[in-house]
């Protein structure tokens, strides 16, 4: 009954069957701001469906260097995740929680079965699939085509749309290592930006006046 209330968010997404037949297996489990959910080369047993909070998923370079590649919001999961749980391999990202979230935790074999049995969870796979890859690809072109300033603005009207407010709680350094660059260059151009009315900087925090 508990984890039936909890998937409410995906009421429109799953059939009666599918939320009863997540509700018999699933785990509920929470996580804090800065906590790792999954990791690069973990074994996966599990898939993540995204309750409350938002998530960053980040690719890793051999220097250590991290890549934000999306955020998954509520009513969301990692195909990341579910690509390698269907080939069977390690993980191949880092999911981080960007707020505190809640996470209902579906085993392996139940999402390859249902796959195969019901229709509506079909469809939530193939279209969660197809959500990552465009964001993938806007990720992509951001780094192609986009200078980081555009880069840098396109990120926090973002995490506006994502968080629904205005005042941002995050650190030069987490931006920085978002965005694949230096705290010194997110600084000076987040002075750019406030000298530009397009936000105000304060300790820790960022309120995004344009959007």
């Amino acid at each position: 009954m508990v984890i039936e209330k909890l998937l409410h968010p995906f009421d429109y997404l799953f059939d009666k069957e599918i939320i009863n037949d997540i509700a018999k297996v699933a785990i509920i489990k929470s996580f804090k701001k800065h906590d790792i959910i999954i990791d690069i080369g973990q074994d996966l047993n599990h898939i993540p469906l995204l309750i409350n909070g938002n998530i960053k998923v980040l690719r890793e370079d051999n220097d250590g260097n991290e890549l934000l590649l999306y955020v998954l919001e509520t009513g969301d999961t990692c195909a990341m995740s579910l690509t390698c749980c269907m080939a069977k391999s390690k993980s191949k990202i880092r999911a981080i929680a960007d707020e505190d979230a809640t996470v209902i935790m579906i085993p392996i074999i139940n999402m390859r079965a249902w796959f195969n049995t019901n229709e509506s969870w079909r469809n939530f796979i193939l279209q969660s699939y197809q959500d990552r890859f465009d964001e993938m690809l806007e990720t992509i072109d951001t780094l192609a085509f986009m200078k980081m300033d555009e880069r840098l603005f396109k990120y926090l009207t973002n995490h506006v749309k994502l968080s629904g407010s205005t005042t941002l709680k995050v650190t030069h350094q987490e931006i920085a290592e978002d965005l694949h660059t230096s705290r010194v260059v997110i600084s000076r151009l987040l002075k750019q930006l406030e000298k530009e009315s397009k936000i105000q900087l304060g300790r820790n925090r960022i309120v995004v006046l344009k959007f």
